[in-house]
């Protein structure tokens, strides 16, 4: 079930009304439900039991007839649905809510967390798909790594691959296995291997290992009520049978340039390069509560780097050349960054004042109105708000330069600088030469309070 991140109201009720007590019970991988006492207790003085026709299939034969039973709808009519229960005045208000096993790992328990205070809440675990998964299998739960693709863009795989890993999918229509073993190949694990356990639980319970390789071009039928174990060897720089290189996954910050799409030939075009965008990621100190502008974003080498290291970090890339947003917008899937990278075609700062507001900014290029987008930029930091800029040009490091005295007269900030300047190894006439690049400065402005 996708989550919704629209602003509800359901903590909110009228005085002197009862609230609703909400038991969210895991109903475990089985055919038949077997509820301990505690959530059979939750269940039979339950008014309304909610969940899928699946789920209310399974719970069945432990209802009582006086219970009423509704399908779970979508989260925004389960919202408002919620919300008139809220503010009646029945007497009894217990809603029991299905979940599959453990509603608090990627299910629908967390979505209620947000919403309702948690006194109001109940939760019963059950053991979760994943745990069945790995004991079929034989893994050790900690050894693997958890994606849910259900109701979430399929190209956030990308995020998550790894060499040599164990990765267990939670996915829906779009994602099912054979799109899987499409996105290893693509991004060069042709040795993988994925296992489709569906209907755990069930007496129909099937466990099938396929090659990444099959797996890709079969028309098999799987169970909607399924999970993948894919497990990745090392990767391959090309397809079998193509002269198309693989899609570059990487395991470590600092994407080789080449990675990039860019509108020039390959590490070439409007790209922060590898050594100072190492350099940015460093003073940037990205963290999961951070809310990131990347003004003058280019191709998006910077942004794409910021979001894929950190799986709940927002970051917003703006940029108005039509050939740089369309570039950043191919690297933006081609890395997985789909829901975490938010791109802004327009110019700052006009186009800034409908962004949520940051807790660091970088500033990579201005066409020209530098100094006018660190004053704008300033005033929109919270205290312990981070500014990093960048400069090329000596008009643009002296307009840094200005800035930093201006911070100094108003005591307002600590300040880290340096430059770095990079040669290259390449081939002259069968000999190794060093060539040289301009040389950056960055400087990283610390917002203070003023005593």
């Amino acid at each position: 079930m996708a989550e919704s991140n629209s602003p509800l109201s359901i903590k909110t009720q009228a005085p002197n009304v009862k609230p609703l007590v909400i038991h969210i019970i895991g109903l475990g991988v089985t055919q038949r439900a077997e509820l301990d006492s505690p959530a059979r207790d939750a269940l039979n003085c339950a008014s309304w039991v909610i969940g899928s026709e699946r789920q209310l299939e399974v719970i069945d034969h432990l209802l009582d007839s006086h219970v009423n039973k509704k399908s779970l709808p979508p989260l925004r009519e389960l919202s408002s649905w919620l919300n008139d229960k809220s503010k009646s005045a029945d007497a009894d208000k217990q809603i029991v809510v299905l979940a599959s096993g453990d509603p608090l790992f990627y299910g629908i328990g967390r979505w209620f967390s947000k919403q309702f205070s948690a006194q109001d809440l109940h939760f019963y675990p059950a053991v979760s798909s994943i745990q069945a998964a790995c004991h079929v299998l034989g893994l050790a739960l900690q050894d693997t790594d958890v994606l849910s693709l259900h109701g979430r863009p399929l190209a956030q795989i990308r995020k998550t691959l790894k060499p040599f890993q164990t990765l267990i999918v939670l996915s829906d229509k779009l994602s099912r296995p054979q799109a899987l073993a499409q996105e290893c190949i693509q991004a060069g694990f042709l040795d993988a291997t994925i296992t489709v356990c569906e209907t755990l639980g069930y007496a129909e319970q099937r466990i099938t290992n396929f090659k990444v390789t099959d797996l890709s071009e079969s028309d098999q039928h799987f169970d909607p009520l399924h999970l993948s174990v894919i497990k990745t060897e090392n990767v391959s720089n090309i397809k079998k049978g193509s002269n198309t290189k693989a899609l570059i996954l990487p395991s470590f910050p600092g994407i080789p340039d080449e990675a990039f799409m860019t509108n020039a030939e390959p590490g070439k075009g409007m790209l922060t390069k590898r050594e100072v965008r190492l350099a940015i990621l460093s003073l940037m100190q990205t963290n999961n509560a951070d809310v990131i502008w990347d003004i003058g974003a280019g191709c998006g080498s910077v942004a794409i780097e910021l979001a894929y290291w950190n799986k709940l970090v927002q970051v917003h890339a703006i940029e108005h050349h039509a050939d740089r947003v369309a570039c950043l917008e191919q690297n933006r899937a081609r890395f997985g960054v789909v829901s975490q990278l938010n791109i802004v075609n327009g110019s700052a700062p006009e186009c800034l004042s409908d962004l949520p507001s940051p807790s660091k900014i970088f500033i990579g290029g201005s066409d020209g109105r530098l100094t006018e987008l660190l004053q704008m930029a300033w005033e929109a930091l919270p205290v312990d708000g981070l500014l990093v800029a960048s400069a090329v040009t000596e008009n643009s490091k002296q307009h840094l330069m200005n800035f930093m005295q201006s911070r100094e007269n108003a005591k307002d900030s600590e300040l880290e600088t340096l430059q770095i300047a990079v040669s290259k190894g390449s081939q002259l006439a069968g000999q190794l030469v060093y060539r040289p690049s301009l040389a950056v400065s960055l400087f990283k402005f610390t917002k203070r309070r003023v005593l």
